[in-house]
C-alpha cells in the first residue's frame, strides 16, 4: 500500500495539540507499511516483523515498554492511546490489513475490495475523528466513504505502478463484465475495455467521496479546513484520470502546485449538500 500520503501528517492547519498524535499515528501506519511492501524480504520475513510489531502495539496497550527495535515510533503512539483513548483495534485492523498485502495481491469482486478498505483506510479516519472527540454514527459513517474512496483513487492513479509489481486492485467481476483478462491487465495493455473498467472504477470511487463529504460541515476549525482539502485533492485525482480518458494502465496522473489554487477554491466553496460539492463534474 503506498496511500499514506493522504494521512494529514500534523499539517499547518491540523490544531496544535493533536499534531504529536497524528504524528505518531502516521509513523505507525508508515512504518508498517514499510514492513509490509519496501525492500526485497521474503513473504515470510515480512509476516515475522508484522508480527514483532504487532506485539509492541500489544506491550505498549498494556503499559509495557516496546522493543528496542520501534520504541520511536511506539513510545510516542503509547502517549497519544493514553491521551486520547484511541482503540486498540482500530490500530489492530491496520495491521491485518498490512499483513494481508503480504500475501493477497487481487480481489475476486467489490465486497472482497471493500473489506480490506474497511482495515486498510477507514481505521485511519476513525482515528483521526477520536482526536477530535467526534463519534457519532453518522460521522462515522461518512469518514469510512471518504476514506475508502480515497483509498480507491489511490489505487486507479497508481495503476501503472502495482501492476508491474503484481498488484491487481481492480475487482476481478468488474474486469470480466468489460471482457478484460488479467493477463491483459498484468501486462498493462491498453484497450477501449480497460479504460472503460477504470472509468466505471472511477465513478465508484466519486460517489463514495461525495457521499462522504458532508462530514467537512460537522467539523468546524482546522479540522474541517484539512478535511475540505483532502476531500477536493480526492476529486481533483478522480478530475485528472477522467481528463486523461482513464489511461493510468500507462500513466500515473499527480497533484502539482498549480493545484493547489484551484484545491482552495473548490474547499471554500463546497456546499452541505453532497451532490453540489465542488469538483463533482469537473
Amino acid at each position: 500500500m503506498n496511500h499514506y500520503e493522504n494521512f494529514p501528517v500534523a499539517s499547518l492547519l491540523c490544531p496544535p495539540h493533536v499534531r504529536p498524535a497524528v504524528a505518531a499515528l502516521y509513523a505507525f501506519a508508515r512504518t508498517a507499511d514499510d514492513l509490509a511492501d519496501e525492500g526485497d524480504v521474503d513473504p515470510a520475513q515480512r509476516l515475522a516483523d508484522l508480527a514483532a510489531y504487532r506485539s509492541d502495539l500489544d506491550a505498549v496497550a498494556a503499559g509495557i515498554p516496546p522493543s528496542a527495535r520501534w520504541a520511536t515510533v511506539f513510545e510516542p503512539l503509547a502517549r497519544a492511546m493514553t491521551q486520547f483513548e484511541l482503540p486498540l483495534p482500530l490500530l489492530k485492523a491496520l495491521l491485518s490489513a498490512f499483513e494481508q498485502d503480504v500475501v493477497k495481491h487481487d480481489y475476486m469482486d467489490r465486497a472482497e475490495l471493500l473489506d480490506y478498505c474497511s482495515r486498510s483506510a477507514n481505521p485511519v479516519g476513525r482515528l483521526v475523528l477520536h482526536l477530535y472527540d467526534v463519534r457519532d454514527a453518522r460521522s462515522i459513517a461518512q469518514s469510512d466513504a471518504i476514506c475508502t474512496a480515497l483509498q480507491l483513487a489511490n489505487f486507479w492513479q497508481d495503476l501503472s505502478v502495482d501492476l508491474p509489481r503484481g498488484r491487481v486492485y481492480l475487482p476481478r467481476s468488474d474486469c470480466m463484465r468489460y471482457g478484460v483478462s488479467a493477463e491483459v491487465l498484468l501486462s498493462r495493455q491498453d484497450s477501449p475495455q480497460a479504460r472503460a473498467v477504470i472509468a466505471d472504477a472511477v465513478a465508484w470511487a466519486r460517489s463514495l467521496l461525495l457521499q462522504g463529504a458532508p462530514l467537512v460541515h460537522s467539523i468546524v476549525g482546522r479540522a474541517g479546513w484539512e478535511l475540505r482539502l483532502v476531500v477536493q485533492g480526492g476529486l481533483r485525482i478522480l478530475d485528472k484520470i477522467e481528463r486523461m480518458h482513464f489511461a493510468t494502465l500507462q500513466t500515473r496522473p499527480t497533484l502539482r502546485w498549480h493545484d493547489a489554487p484551484l484545491l482552495l477554491w473548490r474547499a471554500a466553496y463546497m456546499r452541505p449538500r453532497a451532490s453540489r460539492v465542488a469538483g463533482e463534474a469537473a
